[in-house]
This record gives structure tokens, C-alpha cells and sequence, in this order.
């Protein structure tokens, strides 16, 4: 019996430091899905949640550029501009809390993926995702301009369930908008209106020619 307690008593310091090892572990695992400045999922942890999320129910997608960035980057420091992307991130965290997830896609390019039940509530989303966005940032007593172009499609419009369709489309929205000044704009059925590279519109980062 009693060599059976002292087994215990040695085996319990190692049990505890294997689980001990398992938190780490998993915490590690978070950490390498989350972006460290927005908080948000990184690419590949977005699209594969994303891509669960619209299995058997419609989704509003939303690609965001913000306006201006560079220029924030440029003027005021590299500091100032994680300070932007770190509000960004708490920003459209709070926006689909508990309805869908949010990613940072890179640079200053996120994405949203929200679960609607018709088409009708996309427009609510994007003006709420636009306007949560014009909201200036404080920086060490400097306010920082913040802008974006929002584009959106809600994927009960298209005649499978691709994410990486609704994501294109939404890009082109977004583009659009760009394009048009900023703001936002929604856009209807899987056809590209542009050129793409590799399943990606022509010109964004990735592709050839001029990013957006």
C-alpha cells in the first residue's frame, strides 16, 4: 500500500506538468489563429470557419479596405497605424459578436462572415460595418482619420455554397466602392464583373497590376 501511495504522489507532479502542457499547448494554437495587432482570425483560420459557417445556412459576406492608411502610416508612424488596426479589430469584433466572425485578411483588409437570414439585412450590416469605421481613432492625443470601403454579398444569392465565390464578389463591391470614393456597396449573383487572376480580381494584392 504504501509503495502504491509513493507511486501516486511521484506520478502527480508529472500529471500536473503534462496538463500544465496541454493549456500551453492549446493556447499557442489559439495564439496562431488570432492576429496578434487586430485580435481577429488570420486568413487561412477565417476562411475555414467561415467556410463551416455557410454550411446549410446563408451568410453575408463582407470585404473591407480601409481609406487611407497608408497615409496614417506615413504621417503620424508605424505605431500609430497598429494602434488603427488594433481599434479596427475591437470595432468589427463587436459587430458579429455572437451572429458570425471576423478576420484580418492582411494589411489593412479584413472580412466578415455573418449569419443572415435574407437578403434584406445586408444593407443594415454594411451601413452599421461603414459607419462603426468613419469613426476617427485616438492616438496618443492625435485623432487619426479612419475610413474604409465596404463591399457585401449575402450568399443565398449564389447557386452553391462557395466561400471563395462570395469572397471574390464581395471584393469587387468593395473595389467599386473604393473606387467610387469610399462608403459601401452590395452587390447580387456569383457573375464577376472583373477580370481575375487565380480566382482573385485582377489588381488586388496578390495579382498582378495595381493593388487596391
Amino acid at each position: 500500500m504504501s509503495h502504491t501511495i509513493t507511486a501516486l504522489s511521484a506520478a502527480l507532479p508529472l500529471a500536473a506538468g503534462w496538463s500544465l502542457h496541454g493549456v500551453r499547448l492549446r493556447r499557442r494554437l489559439v495564439a496562431a489563429r488570432r492576429d496578434p495587432l487586430s485580435g481577429l482570425y488570420r486568413r487561412e483560420a477565417f476562411e475555414a470557419k467561415a467556410s463551416r459557417l455557410l454550411e446549410g445556412r446563408p451568410l453575408g459576406v463582407l470585404v473591407v479596405d480601409l481609406d487611407g492608411f497608408k497615409a496614417v502610416n506615413d504621417t503620424y508612424g508605424h505605431a500609430a497605424g497598429d494602434a488603427v488596426i488594433a481599434a479596427v479589430g475591437t470595432r468589427l469584433a463587436a459587430i458579429v459578436a455572437g451572429r458570425g466572425i471576423a478576420g484580418r485578411l492582411g494589411g489593412d483588409e479584413f472580412a466578415l462572415a455573418v449569419r443572415l437570414p435574407d437578403s434584406s439585412v445586408l444593407g443594415s450590416l454594411l451601413r452599421q460595418t461603414s459607419k462603426a469605421l468613419q469613426v476617427p481613432v485616438t492616438v496618443d492625443g492625435q485623432t487619426l482619420p479612419l475610413g474604409a470601403s465596404v463591399g457585401g454579398l449575402w450568399t443565398g444569392q449564389l447557386p452553391t455554397s462557395d466561400l471563395s465565390a462570395a469572397m471574390r464578389r464581395a471584393d469587387e463591391a468593395m473595389y467599386a466602392a473604393k473606387q467610387d470614393g469610399g462608403g459601401w456597396l452590395m452587390v447580387y449573383g456569383s457573375r464577376s464583373t472583373r477580370r481575375t487572376v487565380n480566382g482573385r480580381r485582377a489588381g488586388r494584392r496578390g495579382t498582378s497590376g495595381e493593388a487596391a
